[in-house]
């Protein structure tokens, strides 16, 4: 009998080692919010677990960058701007856009109306918050667009490297702060500040908005056919979670609050930032328009003596695994 037990535990140990998940890890470009809600909707929903995939999301931060994540082998997909992953691949790290989520950028240059700026011409002699680490590459163009020198001169402005806060705005610091549409514009909003002190620049009514939260691997895993099939499966689950997260904004602001470890984020705050989030996501299905892409190379491209990128870059993306995924 004992012999029979052995035996059947053998071989249950076998099958499910046969039908093991596989493990796949996404490097996310931030903190834990609702900016990733899909992904965390994917993975409490079970999508990623019938994709027999075993998912695990490792946030980002203030001292996370993801190029360098997915370059030191720590995560097999990463969420990323294109614009960084494009200035990386460039410089020898071979990021591919595998799949495109959101669809609009977020981004904005928030102002303060008691400052005198109206228009974009008024920038000149101000100074203006911006993020770097790779968020820097939209406004530098932006600016040299608009022939604005960014050396702190009279006829330029004055470039403040903004911390991940609004704290610049709120104590006389800077002029402007970058913004996206679901976060840090509301942070403002909450720290008492009313939307009619505010004059908002939205970087795709500039004409300058880049893609953003695009999903991205290193070139030379895709000659793998399970790797391939992996990030298929991933693909498919994640735009699951993505569309769920659309249609149920709110319950979607509550599983990201269950992922939080910090326990920074606040329910309000959270479900106020989905709904934003989703009309960002809305009007993708995961693959990436190369119309857009090409908008967001033309504008970095626009950097006058220097540009982000010095020139069409090719194998940035491919609709392989996108199309696999969704069809």
């Amino acid at each position: 009998m004992k012999k029979l037990t052995g035996t059947i535990a053998a071989l249950a140990l076998t099958a499910g080692a046969a039908h093991a998940a596989d493990d796949l890890t996404l490097q996310l470009k931030w903190v834990t919010q609702a900016q990733f809600a899909g992904y965390y909707v994917a993975l409490e929903k079970g999508f990623y677990d019938e994709e027999d995939l075993n998912v695990t999301i490792k946030p980002g931060g203030p001292d996370i960058a993801p190029t360098q994540v997915i370059a030191g082998g720590g995560a097999d997909v990463t969420v990323e701007w294109m614009p960084a992953a494009l200035a990386a691949r460039e410089k020898g790290l071979p990021l591919v856009n595998i799949a495109q989520p959101f669809k609009s950028s977020g981004m904005m240059l928030t102002c303060r109306k008691d400052t005198g700026i109206e228009a974009t011409e008024d920038f000149r002699g101000k100074t203006l918050g911006v993020w770097f680490f790779g968020n820097e590459f939209p406004f530098l163009s932006w600016m040299s667009q608009l022939g604005i020198p960014t050396d702190g001169s009279e006829q330029g402005v004055e470039v403040l490297k903004q911390g991940f806060n609004v704290d610049p705005i709120l104590n006389g610091q800077a002029d402007c702060v970058s913004t996206m549409t679901y976060n840090e514009y509301w942070q403002i909003i909450d720290a008492g500040l009313a939307p009619e002190d505010l004059v908002v620049f939205k970087y795709e009514d500039q004409g300058v908005a880049t893609l953003e939260d695009g999903l991205y691997v290193l070139e030379d895993r895709l000659s793998d056919g399970e790797f391939r099939d992996q990030l298929v499966r991933f693909v498919r689950a994640s735009m699951r979670g993505w569309k769920y997260a659309e249609e149920n904004p709110d319950e979607a602001a509550l599983i990201v609050l269950e992922y939080d470890e910090t326990g920074a984020q606040t329910e309000n705050h959270q479900k106020r930032m989905m709904g934003e989030i989703a009309k960002l996501t809305a009007g993708s299905n995961g693959a990436l328009d190369p119309a857009d892409f090409d908008r967001t190379v033309d504008t970095l491209l626009a950097g006058g003596s220097d540009p982000v990128i010095t020139g069409r870059p090719e194998g940035g993306w491919t609709h392989e695994i996108s199309d696999a995924a969704l069809n």
